[in-house]
């Protein structure tokens, strides 16, 4: 006999991961390597049950090597907002080649609402906000629907924004994991050094962070490396990582 419908009020929905279970990783994996982190989750607990997420941008090749190292049947998802610059379609396309990654997920608008509140295409040019949620925060959330947790290529020294950002976050009940949340730039170009990584062919000319390409701009000596993104407007983040309260980033 089949099992009797439960009550939606019945149902457990409790978040696979809490606040508590990123102090304790956030503790465990202290002083512990990102590469045996990662070998360590991504062949333990989070083994069928994470993503990672990547931008294929300036520094993006340095964490996709350590997972490829790891276990390249990991999904790697792509949102392709349709304002990318054609640089970087040909970069994720070469990179994830290179790598052998075998799940490449790539997520794209839902065309029913851009009819409904981007016909022209040209909302990031009065409401940069809106645009991202449209095209980039909407789309992977759809992505990351069916995993437990995800990998994200943040680092504390990319804005000011960044500088406390640990290495485990929680969002909507889903673990998040910032490997390289404590590397610097110098770190991470000694690893393209020794792997002998491509890099984003538009790194070279000043887009030391690179997003849609209506809204990114070169870097200028001295600045940030996230300042060359919606250079002009009051925003420093895309919608995915935005903060609980103001002033401070959400555990994400």
């Amino acid at each position: 006999m089949a099992e009797p419908a439960r009550a939606l009020d019945q149902i457990d929905v409790r978040p696979a991961f809490t606040a508590a279970d990123a102090a304790a990783l956030e503790a465990r994996f202290a002083g512990v390597t990102t590469q045996e982190m990662l070998r360590a989750l991504l062949t333990g607990e989070l083994r069928g049950r994470v993503a990672a997420v990547s931008s294929f941008g300036a520094e993006s090749a340095v964490l996709l090597h350590m997972i490829a190292e790891v276990d390249r049947d990991v999904p790697v998802i792509f949102t392709n907002t349709q304002k990318m610059f054609g640089e970087t379609l040909a970069y994720r396309d070469e990179l994830a080649e290179r790598l052998g990654f075998t799940d490449l997920r790539v997520f794209r608008p839902d065309p029913r609402l851009l009819r409904l509140k981007d016909d022209k295409g040209l909302r990031w040019s009065y409401d940069p906000d809106g645009c991202c949620d449209l095209r980039k925060v909407e789309p992977l959330r759809r992505a990351l629907a069916p995993f437990d947790a995800w990998i994200s290529g943040r680092k504390g020294f990319q804005a000011k924004s960044r500088t406390a950002l640990p290495r485990f976050e929680i969002d909507e009940g889903r673990l998040k994991l910032n490997p390289l949340a404590d590397w610097d730039k110098a770190r991470l170009d000694a690893y393209f050094s020794e792997h002998d990584l491509p890099r984003h062919p538009l790194e070279a000319q000043g887009y030391l962070s690179i997003g849609c390409a209506p809204c990114t701009s070169k870097v200028r000596p001295g600045e940030d490396p996230r300042a060359g993104r919606w250079r002009g407007w009051d925003k420093v983040e895309c919608g995915i990582h935005v903060p609980e309260t103001p002033g401070e980033e959400r555990a994400f």
